[in-house]
């Protein structure tokens, strides 16, 4: 088993994109790359942590492949965007790829090169390319937050644009 980490945006939409793909073992919300020790949300979302909101995925890498993680993520998101993801601003919903090894930094490097170079987008890529640090669990409430409230979930993403993004750009 292998960890892949992706901030994109708020974590309960970086969820079920990758959930129900063969070789993925679990799926949790949570922060990264900021500088607090255990930070709770209510920390996080005042942009003050250096914390991004991302999704950890443990995954078997000869079932599903990093490469796949990769073309799964970038369509989740917004990649010329640097001050958030859609109706969320702030650095705490700033994307980012958070690399387990050598071998996904080689990787991730290599597929966002090849997203900007594609002319889909008419902005350069600003997602960051990063090692992965300490991960901190978000709290009970947010994990499967799409499963558990369903209905306020489907308003969150209808609402934020993500969607009407990914339509227009991800066709």
């Amino acid at each position: 088993m292998q960890k892949a980490t992706f901030a994109g945006g708020c974590f309960w939409c970086m969820v079920s994109p990758f959930e129900e793909q063969p070789g993925i073992h679990g799926i949790l919300s949570g922060y990264m790359g900021g500088t607090v020790e255990n930070p709770t949300y209510e920390q996080v979302k005042t942009g003050k942590t250096g914390h991004l909101e991302v999704v950890e995925i443990t995954f078997d890498p000869t079932i599903f492949p990093y490469e796949k993680l990769l073309e799964l993520y970038w369509p989740q998101i917004d990649p010329t965007d640097d001050e958030g993801q859609y109706i969320d601003r702030g650095s705490q919903y700033r994307t980012a790829i958070f690399y387990h090894n050598e071998d996904q930094h080689k990787l991730a490097l290599k597929s966002r090169e090849e997203l900007g170079n594609s002319g889909r987008f008419d902005k350069p890529i600003v997602t960051k390319i990063k090692p992965a640090v300490v991960f901190f669990p978000a709290e009970e409430y947010h994990q499967n937050y799409h499963i558990k409230n369903p209905k306020e979930y489907k308003e969150e993403r209808s609402t934020s644009g993500r969607d009407a993004f990914g339509a227009q750009y991800w066709k």
